[in-house]
């Protein structure tokens, strides 16, 4: 008996020094993933997808580090805290917002969506902008049929101004809808990616506010050098002239380095302000339940949001994203 112990032990042992070995290994790669979103160093047909899937990732680094400490490894233990604190530190304050609502300001409630090459329910679009009332409507993908269907549910009788660039089909066409006047603005910037119509709103009791819709190209394998430079090519947060607002699909999320860089010039995310920024907006309707948010209303230092909503359209893949906003200028 005391035999069987002792040829049991020296199997067992280089089993669990297997094991910690490759947990450890699999930390490093935690940590190099890590180290590419802090860093902003996505590139790539591989890495620009998966950037997306960052707090998915640090679900799964939580995981990880709980097999390390289990498996009482302390190397993997100690790389794995250092992860979860990063990972943590990017993605948890989308959870809870910044707290601190803009004090005073116009009212200026915008919705944006995108209708899926103009497949989304004209009648849900519609009623979503009576019964939030809407102020600005950003739409994408609209083609030709859709703005046919949005004027015959009414759209046109809730906001009568309009900015559109339809398509016959797909996802090129967008289109401005307002209810306060409309005057398009022309060679703000050079988009690059889909139809994205500029207009400056006249809101009453101030200056006039800027509305830009946004809609570059997804970065599918074969378009993610034009994909970046769409976003990269998008205006950046003035802080003179009229106050300036981005909604639309940008097919980026805050992790991504890119979109990053955006903000950085001085544009706040709605939905992250508001403490909705890890709720996703993409892909709805399918097998898969939605999974990122790519969705975003960016306001620039003299406006800011009180509140943000999604919301589902069917028929389209992606979810609508309200956002009550206070303009200060």
């Amino acid at each position: 008996m005391q035999e069987d112990v002792e040829a049991a032990v020296p199997k067992a042992r280089p089993r669990r020094v297997w094991r910690r070995r490759l947990t450890v290994g699999l930390a490093v790669l935690f940590a190099a993933g890590t180290a590419v979103r802090l860093g902003g160093l996505e590139t790539g047909v591989f890495l620009v997808p998966m950037a997306a899937f960052t707090p998915y990732f640090a679900v799964m680094a939580l995981v990880v580090l709980g097999v390390a400490v289990v498996l009482r490894s302390r190397a993997a233990t100690a790389i794995m805290v250092v992860v979860c604190a990063c990972l943590a530190w990017c993605v948890v304050p989308r959870a809870f917002g910044d707290g601190a609502a803009p004090a005073g300001g116009r009212a200026l409630r915008v919705l944006t969506a995108n209708l899926n090459g103009g497949r989304g329910d004209a009648a849900v679009l519609v009623d979503l902008v009576r019964r939030l009332q809407v102020d600005v409507l950003s739409i994408q993908e609209l083609t030709w049929s859709a703005m046919v269907r949005l004027n015959a549910v009414g759209l046109n009788h809730l906001l009568p101004y309009h900015i559109s660039v339809p398509d016959v089909r797909g996802p090129e066409g967008s289109g401005i809808y307002s209810r306060h006047p409309l005057r398009e603005r022309k060679g703000l910037f050079q988009p690059v990616g889909h139809h994205m119509p500029v207009a400056e709103v006249s809101l009453p009791g101030g200056s006039p506010v800027e509305v830009v819709v946004v809609h570059p190209v997804a970065p599918v394998p074969r378009t993610v050098p034009e994909w970046h430079a769409g976003v990269a090519s998008l205006p950046p947060a003035p802080t003179s002239g009229p106050p300036r607002i981005l909604a639309g699909d940008f097919n980026a999320t805050l992790d991504h380095a890119v979109f990053r860089d955006l903000l950085a010039t001085g544009y706040t995310d709605a939905a992250d302000s508001t403490g909705n920024g890890l709720i996703p907006t993409w892909p709805h309707g399918r097998s898969l339940p939605p999974l990122v948010a790519i969705d975003h209303v960016l306001t620039d230092s003299r406006a800011g949001a009180v509140a943000t909503q999604i919301f589902d359209i069917p028929g389209s893949d992606h979810r609508a994203l309200f956002a009550d906003l206070r303009v200060r200028a």
